[in-house]
């Protein structure tokens, strides 16, 4: 718990527009939650944005020496296209064009999110709840807003009673919206007859015949709404009220705003007491977007295979980009920025192996020894400012310039010295920024293998429809990056080079 005497950690609350010093309800304990993926996809660099932000705060509140319970849910069922109350859920509807289950789906694409999380070094949470294996707890909390007036049933589903809620609490307070303006901007509520108001949202909708996943309920056959699941499985394992709670920005409406009214409306109180988010990445000054075709996989960016792209980049080139910008500013994606971080991480590395065998001078100047702590002082003052990474990241680069200067011998460096800069130096790159060498990154066969299988499933899928061009070219695109594979009878297999 020594680090926690270094000063305090400031960080910016969404929900009161401030910096704020952070103090946990029960120190050094932490709860920690954030929105995960939408099992139905494969994971694009967006996301990766945002799951790297979250991994930094996790690694940096463990740096400090709290005790941190990190939870980051898989939503395996309720997150209906177009993010509204009408349509097909995501995992369904992908699950009809593969011709495949839906737990199928939830697996294949839990595993390749997984695979990528490890990819890039984002360290696992805690706990990892799915909304299947919630259920119970999400038809208790239904029941609970029921109770408290804030929920009506209508034909098997449940609305929330958003104008009801807002007459007493501050609905769109996250946000900044505000409900008659809300009301003004909602589109026509034809074909919606069963909520009082355009506002209202499901928490539990009612399942057609057609519908392939639904389960038992006081009220008929059904599934949970998506905002249900993270306010039942978050109060669950942290408490209904907790310290942080985290995810992108574009989850602050309609998904967080209505998390807090589901808790308010069943607890009788907040949930959270620090919300955080994470901003957008933008391509070329563009929002990413599949619609855009610009929406990059993991799996694109690493082999340079997309026409926005003109060379492939490491995992860890670019970890060390998006850290380099504040997790709430917007980041700008271009070749131009990705070659600069490649070449800034190269020299990073660089010096990290030369601190690794620099020897004390027998001229030591005592006055380094002050520098070096000085150096420390303000990495950690730039994290604990609101995880203002880009400055920490900045003054790395100057232990990188005196680490240089004490090799050619221009600054002479003592025993105490070398050992604080590298005890520095090892704790922010590797442990709070999360990079790796370029070699241990690439002696992760776990990861490894779990991205390679990616490629191995579409070269199948390529000549399964006969497109031998494109089965040949992921072919290819692995042996230029020293992946061999092999067909055989059991099936294909892959070794290095």
């Amino acid at each position: 718990m020594s680090n926690l005497q270094k000063g305090p950690l400031y960080l910016t609350n969404t929900l009161t527009r401030k910096k704020e010093e952070f103090i946990p309800l029960r120190p050094p304990h932490v709860g920690l939650y954030v929105c995960g993926p939408t099992v139905y996809s494969d994971v694009h660099l967006g996301n990766v944005r945002t799951f790297t932000t979250f991994d930094l705060l996790y690694r940096w509140l463990m740096h400090l020496g709290y005790k941190v319970r990190y939870v980051r849910n898989i939503t395996d069922v309720g997150h209906l296209v177009g993010d509204v109350d009408e349509g097909e859920d995501k995992i369904a509807k992908r699950a009809r064009l593969e011709q495949l289950e839906p737990m199928e789906i939830v697996q294949k694409y839990t595993n390749g999110f997984h695979d990528v999380m490890r990819l890039f070094n984002v360290l696992s949470p805690s706990i990892e709840p799915t909304a299947t294996g919630h259920l119970i707890e999400q038809i208790e909390m239904v029941k609970r807003i029921i109770e408290s007036g804030y929920g009506y049933e209508a034909n098997g589903s449940v609305y929330f009673d958003v104008p009801k809620y807002a007459q007493k609490h501050a609905y769109g307070e996250l946000s900044g919206r505000k409900i008659d303006e809300l009301i003004t901007n909602t589109r026509d509520t034809e074909g919606m007859d069963e909520k009082r108001s355009p506002l209202d949202f499901a928490i539990w909708k009612r399942a057609e015949a057609q519908h392939l996943m639904k389960w038992p309920s006081p009220w008929g056959e059904g599934f949970p709404g998506w905002h249900l699941e993270c306010s039942a499985m978050s109060t669950k394992y942290l408490g209904q009220t907790f310290d942080i709670h985290g995810g992108g920005m574009d989850l602050k409406f309609p998904h967080h705003e209505c998390e807090i009214a589901q808790s308010v409306a069943a607890d009788g109180h907040a949930p959270v007491r620090y919300w955080m988010h994470g901003n957008m990445l933008t391509v070329n000054g563009r929002k990413m977007a599949k619609s855009e075709g610009n929406g990059f996989t993991p799996e694109e960016l690493l082999t340079g295979n997309h026409k926005l792209l003109e060379k492939g980049y490491s995992a860890m080139t670019v970890r060390f980009f998006m850290l380099q910008c504040h997790y709430a500013s917007t980041l700008d994606f271009s070749n131009a920025a990705m070659q600069a971080s490649e070449k800034g991480l190269e020299r990073l590395m660089a010096a990290m192996g030369t601190l690794e065998k620099l020897r004390p001078a027998t001229n030591a100047d005592p006055g380094q020894d002050e520098a070096v702590r000085g150096l420390a002082q303000r990495c950690h003052t730039a994290m604990n400012d609101d995880l203002n990474s880009p400055v920490m990241i900045a003054e790395l680069f100057e232990a990188v310039r005196l680490i240089n200067s004490a090799n050619d011998g221009k600054v002479a460096l003592g025993a105490t010295a070398i050992e604080e800069l590298r005890s520095l130096m090892n704790a922010m790159v590797f442990d709070v920024l999360g990079l790796r060498t370029e070699a241990a990154a690439a002696g992760d066969d776990t990861a490894l293998d779990g991205l390679v299988q990616e490629f191995i499933r579409m070269r199948a899928e390529a000549k399964a429809r006969k497109d031998f061009a494109a089965s040949d070219r992921v072919r290819d695109q692995l042996a230029a990056l020293g992946i061999v594979l092999k067909d055989t009878k059991e099936g294909t297999t892959w070794q290095r080079a």
